[in-house]
């Protein structure tokens, strides 16, 4: 209460103390606080929207760099050629390389898995360029055979 010119003025204050206010109060904490979570969420819910994509709606090209693949060596067969560790992957073609002579062998993987032209494996093996050139074509005239012939013996 405040005097004012000798007259008693009843004050209210802006949060009364009974039941009541105190209730009017719970009531709108407990509005704000909802209405910060729903403002939250919502921020939430966009950003997820923006960001995130549905696996049903990638490509084909971008599922394929979600997942890895083991490859063991174990089913590759190597050869070592000229201090060169060379890997097969394909069985029929390491089949087939097996049957060829040594240097045949060795002048074909070369040349197709090491990219070497004729006069660098000629360099390596230490003979003539032209003696390369005819390795590499009667080899590759004999792997033709030798897999036609393997490839018809898995068939039967």
């Amino acid at each position: 209460m405040i005097r004012l010119r000798g007259e008693v003025i009843p004050v209210r204050t802006p949060f009364p103390d009974d039941d009541e206010g105190i209730l009017r109060r719970f009531d709108r904490l407990c509005q704000m606080a909802l209405k910060g979570e729903a403002i939250n969420y919502y921020k939430y819910m966009d950003y997820r929207r923006k960001n995130e994509i549905m696996l049903s709606e990638l490509s084909e090209n971008e599922l394929g760099k979600l997942y890895t693949e083991d490859v063991y060596s174990v089913e590759n067969s190597m050869f070592d050629v000229l201090g060169y560790d060379i890997e097969v992957k394909d069985a029929l073609l390491a089949e087939a390389l097996k049957e060829l002579t040594q240097r045949r062998r060795d002048v074909i993987l070369l040349s197709f898995f090491m990219d070497m032209n004729d006069a660098e494996i000629a360099r390596e093996m230490k003979i003539v360029r032209s003696t390369v050139h005819e390795h590499r074509k009667r080899s590759l005239e004999v792997l033709k055979n030798i897999m036609e012939m393997l490839k018809n013996e898995k068939k039967e």
